[in-house]
């Protein structure tokens, strides 16, 4: 269960009563006005983000090595879409959990993720054969 879908709530209802008990009527017009305000920069944000992954194809990130070193469990699905600027190329059907998309890039590398509840569990690195080698090859021959 997610106690934030809860707690939130109850607590913007704690601050609405606590309003209108010091202040009346003009403490909750102003508690209002800041919920208000805080749900319109969330929204507004989403419409950024979206509009931005609007932009570029599916699925697309433009070094997947990079984005596979700044994820963090729990990250919520939105972040990840603002990091790589794509909406993910979804591998798992609708309503399922976990939810499964890929990000690849231009060398055929991939990451994918795992997300349960909108929260991103785990992800893998898939570089190509060619690729990992190369990185595990000296740069220079030793003589």
């Amino acid at each position: 269960m997610n106690w934030r879908n809860i707690l939130i709530p109850i607590g913007l209802l704690v601050l609405l009563g606590a309003a209108y008990q010091n202040y009346k009527w003009m403490g909750v017009l102003a508690v209002s006005g800041g919920i208000v305000l805080w749900l319109m920069l969330h929204f507004t944000r989403l419409m950024t983000i979206m509009k931005r992954a609007s932009e570029r194809p599916l699925g697309y990130v433009a070094s997947a090595v990079m984005l596979n070193a700044k994820l963090k469990p729990n990250v919520p699905l939105v972040h990840v879409v603002a990091m790589t600027r794509s909406l993910g190329l979804r591998q798992s059907k609708d309503l399922e959990q976990p939810e499964v998309f890929v990000w690849r890039d231009n060398t055929d590398s991939s990451v994918t993720c795992e997300f349960v509840h909108g929260r991103l569990q785990k992800w893998t690195l898939q570089r190509p054969a060619d690729a990992a080698e190369a990185a595990a090859a000296p740069a220079h021959p030793q003589p």
